[in-house]
């Protein structure tokens, strides 16, 4: 694969740099106003994702953080955009052109005082695995495999950079009208910061591994806080293909559902019994064992849930309170779905609109088993979240609703069920996680 010798830092570059994507983005809009004239418009419609994802991924992917990181959260929202966007930025999750060695070994001496050579007994200069903050080496010392993350130079100072630029397509994207909107951005962009701060991450890896240990079949790697620094960290090699991977050829049922089990009973401890959830759920994140453990990588991104938000939030996932037209209210202005001013007409249309999304997301609580590998539940879901990317009503209003905690509590449940659709896994009892409480 192609390397990079240096990664866009300044403002002006990576402004610079998307400035000229649109040019692109541009010309390509040119094209499809032509071939609407020689082909059918799904046709013309269908080469203009195609042209426009492929042009943007590639900006994306050479100005990588935080840029890059939007992309792949972005890729998880498979209701949202179009078909080619997915596919195209689903490659930001494991896909990305390396950092050359030279650049490796003037990022690793920057950060670390030393030069890879000086630390590990051996240390391969090509990145096994590349992403959107960091790319991973393999190494070894005293006989050991690791797997050494470095983070890409620049990121973090250009986090707040990125965001104004993707900010204007974020608003427009989500239908995000007025100040309230600062707020989603901020929870963002903190996240983004701590996501960079790569001591903060062992010390929240080691936290969740050793609190999640005892679940059955999970597997963790060791950290070291010795042999890592603020953008550099070390851990255990772990051998295993990731989940896409697994997913793609794996035609065996009862492996399907002990991955399933073991990644639902994950998320279901930590929510429920921390508090705070691995946040990332994408199949980068993600290994398959030989002997189909699940290993877990990546805490980078673990949010915390606060009661205030945690106890609303559950609330509504029970049967009996969704069908409680007087509670369900209450709770939906508990979690700033619904505000003070809003007017008649707009607490008539989003009681309704999360009734129906509610009823429908929140049915593998309702059940002590749930097939997740049932395409009549994720079709539903997926007309469900066209119906409202149509709605005009909708489109009149301002989309900026809810608690700036659901962004990453959402985002973890649709990649949570996403994954386990994708597993196919058939048979998955709910509340198993309790057993190990």
């Amino acid at each position: 694969m192609k390397t990079i010798d240096n990664i866009p830092t300044s403002k002006i570059q990576r402004a610079t740099k998307l400035v000229q994507t649109g040019a692109k983005v541009g010309v390509n809009y040119l094209r499809y106003y032509g071939n609407r004239m020689a082909t059918s418009e799904e046709e013309a419609k269908e080469k203009l994702n195609l042209d426009n994802a492929a042009d943007i991924y590639g900006s994306l992917r050479e100005l990588k953080g935080s840029a890059l990181k939007v992309a792949q959260m972005l890729s998880m929202e498979k209701n949202i955009l179009p078909r080619a966007y997915v596919e195209k930025f689903s490659l930001s999750q494991f896909s990305v052109p390396p950092l050359s060695a030279p650049l490796v070994n003037k990022t690793f001496k920057k950060y670390f005082g030393k030069v890879p050579s000086e630390v590990y007994d051996s240390f391969n200069p090509e990145a096994v695995h590349g992403a959107s903050i960091g790319q991973v080496h393999l190494a070894e010392k005293d006989g050991k495999k690791l797997a050494v993350k470095i983070q890409y130079p620049g990121v973090s100072d250009s986090i707040n950079t990125d965001l104004a630029l993707v900010k204007p397509i974020a608003l427009k994207m989500f239908n995000i009208k007025g100040k309230d909107g600062d707020k989603y951005f901020k929870e963002v962009r903190d996240k983004l910061i701590e996501e960079t701060d790569y001591l903060l991450e062992v010390k929240q890896s080691q936290s969740i591994a050793n609190a999640c240990r005892h679940l059955p079949n999970l597997r963790f790697p060791e950290y070291y806080e010795n042999l890592s620094s603020e953008k550099i960290i070390t851990m255990d090699w772990m051998d295993g293909e990731h989940l896409s991977e697994f997913t793609a050829h794996n035609t065996d049922a009862a492996a399907s559902n002990i991955l399933g089990q073991a990644l639902w009973d994950f998320y279901m401890y930590q929510i429920h019994q921390l508090k705070k959830v691995h946040a990332d759920p994408h199949p980068g994140n993600f290994l398959v064992s030989q002997d189909n453990q699940l290993i877990v990588l990546d805490f980078g991104c673990i949010k915390a849930i606060p009661d205030s938000f945690y106890t609303p939030y559950f609330e509504l996932a029970e049967k009996e309170n969704i069908s409680n037209p007087e509670f369900f209210q209450k709770k939906l202005f508990e979690l700033e779905i619904l505000r003070p001013d809003d007017s008649p007409e707009e607490i008539r249309f989003f009681t309704n609109m999360f009734q129906e999304m509610l009823s429908l997301f929140t049915q593998p609580f309702h059940q002590e088993v749930f097939d997740f590998s049932d395409s009549v539940f994720f079709g539903k879901i997926a007309e469900l979240g066209k119906k409202y990317a149509q709605n005009t009503e909708l489109r009149k209003m301002d989309g900026s609703r809810g608690s700036r905690h659901f962004i990453y509590i959402n985002r973890t449940f649709f990649g949570l069920y996403n994954l386990m659709h994708d597993l196919k896994a058939g048979r998955v009892r709910v509340n198993h996680f309790k057993l190990f409480v």
